[in-house]
């Protein structure tokens, strides 16, 4: 991505549960964006293809062809845009197709935000351009920060980058984003994939830094908020709907995640 990563937005849609795309393919004149807040979908852009769950951005370049399919019914903002400084050839390479997001309560945070504007008018006039632009630059930013390439310039020596997490590291990712959400034992996924425990460990971690557990309890925390903001579920239903066998157990994971009782952060949202 240019080292001008700042962003111009030309559009905004907000998707809940699709259970299909209007078009498998299209072709935009600018840059395009699906952001997955849950579900998940296939995709091919030119010769990358994959799959893609809460945690990933798909980018498509402009007059390229975006072929996309659900897989589960799909959440999604679907972001159109310019760059302020349009990137050098190389600067694109690595930045089309997925790219995956690890601070997934920051990137949550971001999704809410977006999510808020859709009630307020056009989000391309002010001064609700204004707020959009700026969610949508902190998705780049928060892309950038992890990746460790804010603050390189041409000077400076080339940061080290982490090769593509590894096939079965891949495949381990979007068994879990699959499957996060119901009770299970990881060495269901570790005997799926010929591991052992240690080894399955140790590998996700070197590939996306958090071990499996951590991955999955993220994804549980984040869609646990976003059930206490938005409905009135009592915390056992929420316990079930996110794989936890207890309100009891789920207050006490996301007590320690969040610094406060499941009750404390929903009264935060009530009006």
């Amino acid at each position: 991505m240019s080292r001008n990563w700042l962003v111009y937005p030309m559009g905004y849609m907000y998707w809940v549960e699709k259970e299909q795309f209007l078009l498998e393919q299209d072709t935009s004149r600018f840059w395009t964006m699906c952001a997955v807040e849950s579900g998940s979908f296939r995709y091919r852009i030119g010769e990358q293809e994959g799959e893609a769950g809460f945690g990933d951005v798909v980018v498509c370049p402009p007059e390229t062809p975006f072929n996309r399919w659900t897989i589960s019914p799909l959440t999604f903002h679907y972001m159109i845009f310019m760059w302020e400084e349009e990137p050098g050839r190389e600067e694109v390479a690595g930045r089309v197709g997925k790219l995956s997001i690890q601070d997934l309560e920051r990137l949550a945070s971001t999704y809410r935000y977006l999510r808020g504007l859709m009630g307020e008018g056009l989000v391309l006039e002010e001064p609700l351009f204004g707020r959009f632009r700026h969610w949508l630059g902190d998705i780049w930013r928060q892309l950038e920060y992890e990746r460790g390439l804010i603050g390189h310039h041409a000077n400076d020596p080339e940061p080290n980058r982490e090769d593509e997490p590894e096939a079965a590291m891949q495949a381990a990712r979007s068994w879990l984003l699959e499957h996060a959400y119901e009770p299970f034992l990881m060495r269901e996924l570790s005997d799926k994939l010929g591991l052992t425990a240690v080894q399955l460990t140790r590998r996700f971690r070197a590939a996306y830094r958090v071990t499996p557990s951590e991955f999955v309890t993220g994804l549980r925390i984040v869609r646990t908020s976003r059930l206490l903001e938005e409905t009135a579920l009592p915390l056992e239903a929420i316990a079930e709907r996110i794989g936890y066998e207890s309100g009891f157990y789920l207050s006490r994971i996301f007590s320690r995640y969040k610094g406060m009782p499941p009750s404390a952060y929903r009264k935060m949202f009530q009006v």
